[in-house]
């Protein structure tokens, strides 16, 4: 698998592999109408360092990296991950975030918090916890499923010096 900085021309299979999370509105605190074109506004926002995992061509996943916070809080990354279903079960948010982590180290991040991690989402909670994140904080009820049930969101964190 290779990770690599995303290109323009990396939309249309960045949006392939965003538009499913969307759309099933499960684990994302995203409006699931959101359009290609709002997604793409979100995800490749100025600041945000977009990478792609790919294997024999085929973009499996993707991700971003920025500071959490502007000014004093600009030393905690942030990061979004998205997998390809298909991809599922391969290693690929493993591999981006291990990445995220490398090129936060480069660019002098002292930590990484992810803001809202779903807590139905037991795959990414076990994947993050299995790479050194900690839950920081609970926002009980913060998240509205598309079948009406509220659940709690996590805060994230973990340090990098």
């Amino acid at each position: 698998m290779l990770i690599r900085p995303a290109h323009d021309a990396d939309w249309p299979a960045i949006w392939a592999v965003m538009e499913p999370t969307i759309r099933e509105g499960e684990t994302y605190a995203l409006d699931r109408a959101m359009t290609r074109e709002q997604a793409r506004v979100w995800w490749m926002a100025p600041g945000h360092e977009v990478s792609v995992a790919e294997a024999d061509g085929e973009v499996l996943g993707t991700c971003f990296l920025r500071p959490n916070q502007p000014g004093p809080g600009g030393h905690i990354g942030n990061c979004g991950y998205m997998v390809a279903p298909s991809a599922f079960g391969r290693g690929v948010a493993r591999a981006l975030c291990q990445h995220t982590q490398d090129r936060a180290r480069e660019r002098g991040f002292r930590a990484l918090q992810f803001n809202f991690v779903v807590s139905t989402n037991a795959r990414a909670v076990a994947t993050w916890e299995g790479m050194g994140f900690h839950i920081a904080g609970v926002m009980p009820g913060a998240f509205r499923r598309p079948n009406g049930d509220y659940v709690d969101a996590f805060m994230m964190f973990k340090a990098l010096v």
